[in-house]
């Protein structure tokens, strides 16, 4: 049974000193990235040599097309954001003791926009669904992904994110692009029982798959050579490449993979249902945030490997 309120699997608690730590370093990190097609529209043939990373940009989740309207923002004199209380890089309490990370910046970013004034207060993330539906709190932005489930208690903004798949393999065994033939006979890594393997295990039908209980299990085999290649959340593996605990054993090969069917809608800012003004002045904030370029650079500013 799915819960009743989601996180992307990128998400994992940690200890609050192994938090304190991740806090500091994810302040200085750069995100870059660059959209590209499932498995179905790569084409390249497989390279053995290791190939160098291209230059990278930050992926657009708003279809220029699709200007959203201005709404009348003039109704609007607060907006109480709500985040999670220990996630960096996403959220987390920073060194002056006050809300920070990905989300909290980026809802600052939208009150400036919107030209409204704006509270955060941190919570524990089970609790934020019903704080916001007993009115103590507006949106919640809070790496929160968006479910049926949760569409049935909250309405949701666009998406701001996604959390796509990827494989990786070690330094020497890139490829350059991932499709199911390159892969036979290949051993291929994934979290039991997760959308990983089951999209693995639909579509990549002539690899040797693999099943593991964790991540760590999962990292540990690629890095001792038990497995050729892992295929998982892509978010949480660009921050695994880039920390300490990799040792620098390996690297993305080919690009993301972002079927919602397997891998979700995305995330999204939670509002009360029926709050249509709220919703509508946060999608035009994060519209023109995207457009004026000060979304990527809030991007760029936590990641430094690339999970598109």
């Amino acid at each position: 049974m799915q819960p009743q309120i989601a996180k992307p699997s990128h998400l994992r608690r940690f200890g609050a000193g192994t938090a304190s730590v991740l806090a500091a370093g994810w302040l200085c990190m750069a995100l870059l990235g660059s959209t590209a097609s499932p498995a179905a529209a790569q084409t390249a043939p497989p390279d053995s040599k290791p190939k160098a990373a291209a230059p990278q940009s930050v992926p657009g989740f708003w279809d220029p097309r699709r200007r959203p309207e201005r709404p009348d923002l003039s109704r609007l004199s607060v907006i109480r954001f709500m985040t999670e209380t220990d996630y960096p890089p996403f959220n987390f309490t920073g060194p002056d003791g006050n809300p920070a990370g990905f989300n909290v910046d980026l809802a600052r970013l939208i009150c400036e926009e919107i030209k409204v004034t704006c509270t955060i207060q941190m919570r524990r993330f089970e609790t934020l669904v019903d704080a916001i539906n007993s009115n103590r709190g507006d949106a919640i932005i809070a790496s929160m992904a968006v479910t049926p489930q949760l569409r049935a208690k909250l309405d949701f903004s666009d998406p701001y994110y996604r959390a796509p798949a990827r494989f990786v393999s070690r330094r020497d065994g890139v490829m350059a692009e991932v499709r199911p033939e390159y892969l036979e006979g290949k051993k291929v890594g994934a979290i039991a029982g997760s959308a990983h393997e089951a999209y693995l295990k639909t579509l990549f039908t002539d690899a040797q798959i693999v099943s593991f209980p964790n991540d760590d299990a999962l990292r540990t085999a690629l890095q001792r050579g038990d497995v050729d290649f892992i295929f998982g959340d892509a978010i949480s593996l660009a921050l695994w490449i880039n920390g300490t605990d990799s040792g620098d054993c390996c690297a993305f090969s080919g690009g993301p993979f972002v079927e919602s069917r397997y891998f979700g809608e995305g995330i999204g800012i939670g509002v009360r249902r029926g709050n249509d003004l709220l919703r509508q002045a946060l999608n035009w904030a994060m519209f023109r945030l995207w457009e004026k370029g000060r979304y990527t650079d809030l991007w760029l500013r936590y990641f430094s490997v690339s999970p598109f």
